[in-house]
Order: structure tokens, then C-alpha cells, then sequence
């Protein structure tokens, strides 16, 4: 049987993560990520091929996409990549990926002929109700944070693509798993049940309330959202959330319970008096420079309540959320995974707080791929040198000794940040041009001079000074490592040279003696 082909953006994520390890069974699947496959813990099966890109470089994407073609396009995407912080601060990254990044995209799957594009959006993406009131599939996303506006224009853009492919607006509720990875939650947790002196502390009268959705539930909503694929109208909006709303009451008071005998009362700060305080406690972390979670805008919020009403999607999809999934009633395993496995826990906790931002390396990688040609040039002219008479030999079609796939391997080792991967393909060379009669400081040679000429074009580059260290850790060293490869190959490849020699001439002085 033949199986339907999806693209999964933000593959990497807190959502795709999970939702790979059952979309593989019945689906072809790309995933395209920042992070490396292994680097997210993502699983390895035969129907996932991978492609670690930014969505925000239209040029790679493209790259990506031309691959895409070439295996046979796709059916479906499911676009759950976006930029998402809890700062408050307009950071540029918002519209990097949930603008640009979206609608390089939406562009790049029209031109493959998809059929359908599924496109997380949030219920944050809306304006909160008024007191009493509920927010349903009718609400526009309204939202005045800086996540909500870049939602709104790519809910907008997404309905502009109508005529291409069925564009479906999935809104998510907050979402959380059984090790907890919603920072707010995580920051509740760690407040409440240390020995800090806010730890009973609650904001105004603790009525402050989202909605909150398992991932597991979350996975079960996008299964359900593809197996009906065909049934979806372009533009529809669609709310995978549970009715209602958890108040921060609710949550202290069942935290509580869970971790002691006698009830707990909490401290009420009236919400005139949070704004302040916040403030000066933001104020004070920038001075010491460790700022806290809570920052002054998160006042503003304080006894809102953002309460959900999700009846027509489920009558539409015929899927609910699981009552045993509901937050309160999973409380008592996120705190005992807290307590048995303290580690894994912060680990994973720590991990979901770190801002969304293109890692170091990755941006090393991107200042390569820019300057390839030039690099391309440079080493060409270094390879023309005295010192490589050997590289004069070689013809243009020879790829193996060819200067640019030495250059391929290193961007290689840059873009998943393993260095076996350059010094992996030196040994290799180093033992096929040995038998060929290289001589090891040429080869050596070569390899170091590539150092030299990235070092040159990157310096030309003034993005390069912020990235100092990374050009020593992600090129200098594995190319160092590559040169420690191919003098070692030599030596051993010389010494079992000569023990064979020593072996056949003793074997001839044995046959003159007879």
C-alpha cells in the first residue's frame, strides 16, 4: 500500500516530537527543524527523513523543498513551527519565524501542490472574553501581546492561500505534559513547593486561569485532523481545547494537597500591588543579572480568565479530550516524576524555558553557506600552491580528493555539531590516497589550508566577531582532529606496510636457504 506524504515543520518541537512517534506508522514523512534529529531525542524510523533547516532562510527551505520533489512531494503539511517567549519583549524573532518564516512555507508548498495545510495557531492568539463570557471558533484573533499579532496576520495568511491548497486554523490550548514542559506551570511548581519566601504567594484573588491540554491529547486531536483529511473547509478554525478554564487557585490547592497532610492557605497580593512588586523585582534581577520569570507586563493578566468553549469542534471532529488527561487529575504524576526523577525533570523543564533563538552554530553554518563560493575560490587558489602538486593531477570530476567535498564535510560537521563526521571522512581519504602515493603532508596540508581560507573569507564578514568561538570550536578543531586522522591512518597503514615486507623477505631469505 502506497502511503500518504506530510511535511512536519517544527518536527523538533514540544508538539512534533510526540507527534512523530505515531504519524511514522502511516505516513511518509519530512520533518524540517532547526535542531538535528538526534540532537532532539526525535525517533529514527525508515519512513522519517529529516532536514534540519531554519524556515526563516528562504533559500535553504527552497533547497529543501527541491529535495522534497524529487522523493516524491507531499499530500499534507502541518506547520506547528512558531517563536514563542515569555519575556514580553518584541523580539525580532517573532516575525523571523511566524511572518517570514510562514509564508516562505506557505509559498514553497503551494508551488509543490499540497493539498492541505494545517496551521497551529493559539487560543492566545484571541483577545480575552469579557467576564462570564467564552471564547468559541468565532472569536478573531484579536490579541494585543506580540505572539497574538503575529498569529492574526498568519491566520490571514494562511486564509490567502485558499485557492491553492485547503488552508484549516488549529487554535491550541496552553499545552503540557506528564513532565510538565509549560514554563508558567514548571515556574508554579518550582515556586510553591520550595522554601522561597513567595512560595505561598498568589496573585489578586488567584482567579487568573487558561486552559490547559495534554500533548497526548494534543497528538490524538492532529491524528484525528489528518484521518479526515478531505472533510475540512478552506479557512475553517478549530479549537483543540478543553471547555472552561484552570484557575491558579485550583492548581495551588491541588499542588498543595498532593505535597502535604494539612491544607495550605495561600497569600493573596491584591492585583494593585502585583504590578509593582513585579516590577521591582524585574528591576532589581536585571541589576544582579538574573531576572526572574515573572515579568511586569504578565500583570496586566492577573484574575483574567481565559475560558474556552470547544463544543462545535468537537461535534465537527468527533474527538474530545481525555477526562484522565485533564490537568488536576494528571497533577499527581507530574509532581511524582518531579520527585523520582529530579534530573530528567529539570532537564526537560529547563530546556522548554530557553528562548526560541538560531543557536550559535547553526548561524556559523548559515555565515559558511553564504560565502561558499567565495570559500570555494579561495581554497581553489590555496590548493594551486607549490606545496599540492598532487591536487594539479586531479580532475575536476574526482570528488573525492576535490576540495569541494572536503568543504561539504565540514559544513556537514558544523550543521549537525559533530566533528567525527570531517575526521571520520579524512581517515577514509587518508587511507585511499595512501595506496595512491600521497605523501601524508600533503594531504595534511590541504586539510590545514582550508582553516587558514575560512578563517580569511568569515573575517570578511562582519557577523564573524560574534562568532569567535564557535569558528575555533566547529571548524579549527575538526579539522585538527581530520589532520590527527590522516597522520594516524599513515602511520598505521606504514608500519603494516612494513611488517608485510618483513614477513615476505624473510620469507624469500627461507626459500634462497633451501
Amino acid at each position: 500500500m502506497t502511503l500518504p506524504r506530510l511535511i512536519l515543520t517544527g518536527a523538533s518541537g514540544f508538539v512534533g516530537r510526540h507527534l512523530l512517534e505515531t504519524l511514522c506508522d502511516d505516513w511518509i514523512v519530512y520533518g524540517i527543524a532547526r535542531r538535528s534529529q538526534a540532537r532532539c531525542g526525535a525517533p529514527v524510523h525508515p519512513n522519517l527523513t529529516w532536514f534540519q533547516v531554519d524556515i526563516g532562510d528562504r533559500e535553504a527551505l527552497a533547497d529543501v523543498f527541491r529535495r522534497i520533489r524529487g522523493q516524491g512531494g507531499a499530500d499534507v503539511v502541518v506547520h506547528l513551527a512558531a517563536h514563542y517567549d515569555f519575556t514580553g519583549e518584541d523580539h525580532p524573532e517573532y516575525f523571523r519565524t511566524n511572518v517570514d518564516g510562514l509564508r516562505n512555507t506557505l509559498d514553497l508548498s503551494a508551488d509543490l501542490g499540497v493539498k492541505q495545510f494545517f496551521f497551529s495557531s493559539s487560543v492566545a492568539a484571541c483577545e480575552l472574553p469579557p467576564p462570564g463570557k467564552t471564547l468559541d471558533e468565532t472569536n478573531p484573533p484579536d490579541g494585543r501581546h506580540i505572539y497574538a499579532q503575529t498569529k492574526r496576520i498568519g491566520e490571514t495568511m494562511v486564509g490567502g492561500y485558499k485557492d491553492r491548497f485547503t488552508p484549516v486554523i488549529v487554535r491550541f490550548a496552553a499545552m503540557f505534559s506528564d513532565w510538565c514542559e509549560y514554563p508558567p506551570l514548571f515556574m508554579f511548581f518550582e515556586t510553591w513547593l520550595s522554601k522561597a519566601w513567595n512560595r505561598h504567594v498568589l496573585g489578586g484573588r488567584g482567579e487568573s486561569a487558561i486552559p490547559y491540554l495534554h500533548v497526548s491529547d494534543a497528538v490524538a486531536f492532529l491524528l484525528r485532523l489528518l484521518e479526515r483529511r478531505q472533510d475540512w473547509k478552506p479557512k475553517e478554525i478549530l479549537i483543540a481545547s478543553p471547555d472552561g478554564a484552570t484557575s491558579h487557585n485550583a492548581l495551588f490547592a491541588a499542588t498543595m494537597s498532593h505535597e502535604s497532610k494539612e491544607p495550605v492557605t495561600p497569600v493573596r497580593v491584591p492585583k494593585v500591588l502585583c504590578g509593582p512588586g513585579m516590577l521591582a523585582r524585574d528591576l532589581a534581577g536585571r541589576v544582579l543579572g538574573s531576572r526572574p520569570f515573572e515579568r511586569p507586563w504578565m500583570a496586566e493578566y492577573i484574575d483574567t480568565v481565559m475560558a474556552i468553549d470547544a463544543s462545535k469542534t468537537r461535534a465537527r471532529m468527533g474527538w474530545a479530550p481525555r477526562d484522565r488527561l485533564e490537568i488536576l487529575r494528571r497533577l499527581p504524576f507530574l509532581l511524582e516524576n518531579r520527585s523520582m526523577y529530579p534530573l530528567d525533570w529539570h532537564r526537560l523543564n529547563r530546556a522548554a524555558m530557553k528562548e526560541v533563538r538560531v543557536p550559535q552554530y547553526l548561524r556559523l553554518y548559515q555565515l559558511l553557506e553564504r560565502h561558499q563560493a567565495e570559500l570555494v575560490e579561495e581554497y581553489t587558489k590555496a590548493l594551486q600552491d607549490a606545496r599540492f602538486p598532487s591536487y594539479q593531477r586531479v580532475s575536476e570530476e574526482d570528488h573525492e580528493w576535490h576540495h569541494k567535498m572536503i568543504l561539504r564535510q565540514l559544513l556537514n560537521a558544523v550543521r549537525t555539531e559533530d566533528r567525527h563526521v570531517l575526521a571520520a571522512y579524512c581517515r577514509d581519504l587518508a587511507e585511499r590516497r595512501y595506496r595512491q602515493g600521497y605523501k601524508v603532508e600533503e594531504l595534511c596540508g590541504a586539510v590545514e589550508a582550508l582553516d587558514g581560507v575560512c578563517a580569511t573569507v568569515l573575517a570578511r564578514d562582519p557577523e564573524s566577531t560574534t562568532l569567535a568561538h564557535e569558528i575555533f570550536d566547529n571548524v579549527t578543531t575538526p579539522l585538527k582532529w581530520g589532520v590527527d586522522r590522516i597522520q594516524e591512518s599513515y602511520e598505521t597503514l606504514a608500519a603494516a606496510d612494513a611488517r608485510r615486507a618483513r614477513a615476505a623477505g624473510s620469507d624469500s631469505a627461507s626459500a634462497s636457504g633451501r
